[in-house]
């Protein structure tokens, strides 16, 4: 156990430090994570060699994979279900705009710029129309726009882009079997029963030390993460799908909420972004930069040319609408499980999987950093500042205007 307990003080320490970094250099920490990873992997792998970091190591995987259950649980549990019936109509043309015209345009643009063959090109239009449900979510948390109408309209258009990913990779690329109507089906009876059950669950046996509540979401989460990976689909879905129907009892209980914060934030998404941010090549980026380029910028380019006019249509000023149109054009988790996809089944060679995987992941840092530094609409930023509870725990008070830091 002497291998495992280095390699996880190892990770937790790549946690720290971008931690510090994000908070020295202002920027969101699932960002700081990615890099660090990026550039662990290259110092580690050139000193020492590549399986140091142990990405491929079954519980690090597995810790990672739960963070991004977890992670978008969180996301679909913000959802508050009287703004999205007020907002669907711009939540939905957001989102539908941010998913086709990256389809089209990166699909065509592989095809016919730069030759690939047709199923390729489809995959390649598939992985760069993603948005990143994770990394838009903590930059929501990081700076608060997660408590805000309008961050609950940008999570509620990632989730209708990331719809169309699955869907589209599952019509054009995975067969319909009886697989995938067992988990359909099921999954229908468990969104249905879940918001009825759970309330009335925790009402009779929560709110013990024991923390039962989170032992009951977490069944939920991974047992239909385990249905939807026998029926090749992703376990994220029907994790985003459960948080939204359960955003009117788990989404108002702000201590439970809390908690899985801790947990999620503190242990389980540093796994996943440091893990992600392993993924890309600098070397390989350095002696073959032209496809890896190619696609971030058609990627980045479409999504504002769909995004940009959309958010206009809905009235917002022209800082609010580069913002939303620069966070939809992040990637990350559908994004490199497309790709993945691809490259397991024989649809894409390793060079192009590599050129997608790095546009993919530079889309979830560059856009994400520009619209921090430039756009940032800090006249929606909640007016709060942390204040010692009663029991010990920071809460939220109220702030006079103008007085809260960015970080």
């Amino acid at each position: 156990m002497t291998g495992v307990w280095a390699l996880a003080a190892l990770w937790l320490g790549l946690a720290l430090i971008a931690s510090l970094l994000s908070i020295w250099f202002r920027i969101s920490t699932a960002l700081s994570e990615i890099v660090v990873g990026t550039i662990a992997q290259l110092i580690i792998g050139a000193a020492i060699g590549s399986a140091v970091l142990g990405t491929d190591e079954s519980w690090i995987k597995f810790l990672s994979g739960i963070g991004a259950i977890v992670l978008t649980f969180l996301a679909g549990a913000e959802l508050d279900p009287v703004v999205f019936k007020l907002k669907w109509k711009e939540a939905a043309s957001v989102g539908l705009a941010s998913f086709l015209f990256p389809f089209l345009g990166c699909a065509a643009s592989a095809r016919y710029l730069l030759g690939w063959e047709v199923m390729p090109s489809l995959l390649a239009g598939v992985a760069m129309s993603t948005t990143s449900v994770a990394v838009v979510y903590a930059v929501m948390i990081e700076f608060g726009f997660n408590t805000t109408e309008y961050g609950k309209t940008i999570l509620a258009a990632c989730f209708v882009t990331d719809l169309g990913t699955v869907v589209a990779l599952g019509l054009i690329f995975a067969p319909f079997t009886m697989k995938t109507l067992t988990f359909l089906g099921t999954g229908v009876v468990v969104f249905i029963v879940l918001p009825w059950l759970t309330p009335r669950f925790f009402r009779l046996y929560g709110g013990r030390p024991s923390e039962l509540e989170t032992k009951f979401l977490l069944l939920c989460l991974l047992g239909m993460g385990a249905l939807a990976s026998w029926a090749d689909s992703e376990a994220v879905l029907p994790a985003y799908l459960i948080g939204m129907v359960l955003a009117g009892t788990v989404g108002k209980d702000h201590a439970l909420v809390r908690r899985l914060r801790t947990l999620t934030f503190g242990l389980l998404t540093p796994f996943y972004f440091i893990r992600a941010g392993s993924f890309v090549s600098i070397p390989a980026l350095v002696a073959a930069p032209s496809a890896f380029i190619f696609f971030l910028v058609v990627k980045i380019a479409t999504k504002i040319i769909g995004v940009h006019p959309v958010t206009k249509f809905f009235g917002s000023p022209n800082k609010e609408a580069m913002y939303t149109t620069l966070l939809m054009s992040t990637g990350l988790t559908f994004g490199t499980i497309s790709s993945l996809f691809g490259l397991s089944h024989g649809i894409i060679d390793q060079s192009q999987y590599s050129a997608l995987v790095a546009a993919v992941i530079a889309s979830a840092v560059i856009p994400t950093v520009v619209a921090n530094a430039l756009y940032l609409p800090r006249h929606l930023l909640p007016e709060t500042e942390p204040e010692q509870a009663s029991d010990g725990r920071r809460e939220v008070a109220p702030l006079r205007a103008g007085t809260r830091k960015a970080e």
